[in-house]
């Protein structure tokens, strides 16, 4: 399987950035990490090899970037809203330097952005923003809720990239029709802490007539095997 190590200087972010790309044709990945992961933890733990198969095959090309959790939304000694505009110049990172990037290198079709736990929080953070960009999300155990990381903290950014509270006030037509095209899935273990945040989600979207596919997998826990089960199953051939 071909795999690739890159690092270039974000002047979004004003800080060397490094992701890993594997494959070499296929359709387009983004798998996000953990919280306080970093670009190489989905290979660690077996996610990457997990879908081994179908990237050496051309199926899917992935490409795994960094996180800066600890620059933003971890970031106790910010103010919040600084961790928020942090997280808001990451968005552009991955908006502007590595969907070009994983566009150039694949084959073309849908653009998957995933990830597991946080990072299925970033997932859905940052596609239900743009839903013109990426045409499939997958959360694997995700928790959307942003209020336990800002200190009680409210303003207009804050709003803006907590989706729980700006989906439910959602009218505009075309932002809607947007959104209700993009394939939406969410996967928590049946014991696992975030199931109800998924269930909560799922919810608020179906009342805005966004189909999503909620899946509470018996048994399922929060980790890593659980995940690379899930990914298999939504990652299909």
């Amino acid at each position: 399987m071909n795999r690739e190590y890159h690092r270039w200087y974000s002047h979004r972010l004003g800080r060397e950035m490094e992701l890993l790309l594997y494959g070499h044709g296929g359709e387009p990945v983004i798998l996000l990490p953990t919280s306080r992961g970093r670009f190489y933890q989905n290979e660690d733990f077996g996610l990457v090899g997990a879908l081994a198969d179908r990237i050496q095959a051309g199926r899917y090309l992935v490409v795994c970037p960094d996180g800066i959790d600890e620059e933003s939304w971890l970031n106790r000694w910010a103010h919040p809203h600084d961790r928020v505009a942090r997280h808001e110049a990451y968005e552009g990172y991955l908006l502007h330097e590595v969907v070009p990037l994983v566009r150039s290198r694949s084959s073309g079709g849908r653009l998957t952005l995933g990830g597991c736990s946080f990072g299925g929080f970033h997932t859905f953070n940052t596609g239900l923003r743009h839903p013109r960009v990426f045409q499939r999300l997958l959360s694997l155990s995700g928790k959307f809720e942003t209020e336990p990381f800002l200190d009680g903290y409210h303003d207009e950014k804050v709003y803006f990239h907590s989706c729980l509270q700006w989906l439910p006030n959602v009218s505009d037509w075309g932002q809607l029709h947007a959104l209700q095209q993009v394939e939406m899935i969410l996967a928590a273990g049946e014991h696992d802490f975030c199931r109800g945040s998924n269930e909560n989600l799922s919810k608020l979207l179906w009342q805005k007539d966004i189909g999503n596919h909620l899946a509470i997998w018996g048994g399922g826990i929060h980790d890593w095997p659980t995940w690379r089960d899930m990914i298999r199953t939504y990652l299909p051939w």
